[in-house]
């Protein structure tokens, strides 16, 4: 309705000749002032945008290098951190990998009761994060918690992050008669990364096409062998 009335050019001659009820030049005006009203609106919506879209790109924008995120892995092995405390450590350090390779990255949160350790949007999907950082290999529970995660969210992704690897009774139950939802990344992944042999996105890439081309889950980034 509005655009039509910016664009309105016709005026009913009855009524502005004839009976002259309505008197041209103050329609005129009034419709120029309503044109004005627009165009300062469409300014503000524009500026908004541009404001909104300088946000983003800040709050994306890495924060730490690549040599910073290394030693800071490093130093979280030994020392007298929790498990949680490591994990919390390294879910910094994969937001900080994410942002590095110009990836979207959302911070923890929780949904629904749920916490969510992060999320990296990939090829166009947004990969949820479960980062773990204890002194053996994943357990079933809380691999099985994640992939539940995963499940219950639409056209759901992830990406479960165990510095000490997974067992292969872990990698074959979720595997088994399944849908391949959730791509799985250790130390040995990151240590890689952090050491320029290839690049974050790229280690996304090739474990997602090995789960889709292979139907494998854990695979080495480089080699592409099976790892279990």
């Amino acid at each position: 309705m509005l655009q039509s009335l910016l664009e309105w050019d016709h005026f009913d001659p009855y009524y502005f000749d004839q009976l002259k009820k309505l008197d041209r030049k103050i329609a005129n005006k009034a419709l120029e002032h309503l044109k004005q009203l627009q165009e300062i609106r469409d300014a503000k919506i524009r500026q908004e945008r541009v404001s909104r879209a300088a946000r983003e790109s800040q709050a994306q924008a890495p924060r730490k290098s690549l040599a910073a995120l290394k030693a800071e892995f490093l130093s979280l092995h030994g020392g007298s951190l929790s498990p949680q405390a490591r994990g919390i450590a390294l879910e910094a350090i994969l937001g900080g990998l994410g942002r590095l390779a110009a990836l979207e990255v959302t911070e923890a949160f929780r949904v629904n009761g749920e916490q969510v350790d992060g999320a990296v949007k990939f090829d166009g999907e947004h990969y949820l994060i479960e980062a773990k950082w204890q002194e053996a290999a994943a357990a079933n529970e809380p691999v099985y918690q994640f992939v539940g995660k995963v499940e219950g969210k639409m056209y759901g992704r992830g990406l479960f992050v165990s510095i000490h690897g997974f067992s292969a009774n872990v990698v074959q139950s979720i595997v088994l008669g399944k849908a391949l939802k959730t791509i799985l990344v250790d130390g040995e992944d990151l240590i890689l990364v952090l050491e320029e042999q290839i690049g974050f996105r790229d280690l996304i890439d090739r474990k997602v096409k090995a789960a889709q081309t292979r139907g494998l889950i854990y695979v080495h980034p480089i080699t592409g062998a099976a790892k279990i």
